[in-house]
């Protein structure tokens, strides 16, 4: 029974991976992209890696496993922040279709704030 709940979870998390691989070409710009990696790569993997847990079933895969979780949810997000904030900042254009720029509405904020206290 743990073989097929783990080989399941492995399946969707496979399958989550793949859509993150397809946005990655099919996406307009690198914002949407990020977004589409980040999202789908992080579930499919902590998917697969719990369908790991499960399927072997032992405490030292089961510690692993939950380490290499908590370490992709920390980075993940943290990286693609960075990534998308350095695409901003070296004018990396957005996509036509895009309708609202809210780091550029901060930046302006910030930059207002700042003269303020000057």
């Amino acid at each position: 029974m743990n073989e097929n709940i783990g080989l399941v979870l492995i399946t969707i998390g496979v399958l989550f991976d793949l859509l993150g691989c397809v946005g990655l070409v099919r996406l307009p710009d690198v914002y949407n992209r990020i977004q589409a990696s980040t999202k789908c790569v992080v579930l499919g993997t902590t998917l697969s890696l719990l369908g790991a847990m499960i399927w072997l079933g032992t405490a030292a895969v089961f510690v692993k496993g939950l380490l290499c979780i908590l370490f992709l949810l920390i980075t993940s997000s943290t990286a693609a922040h960075a990534l998308a904030r350095a695409a901003h900042r070296s004018g990396v254009p957005l996509a036509k279709e895009s309708v609202v720029d809210r780091y550029e509405e901060d930046m302006q904020d910030s930059e207002i704030s700042e003269e303020a206290t000057l």
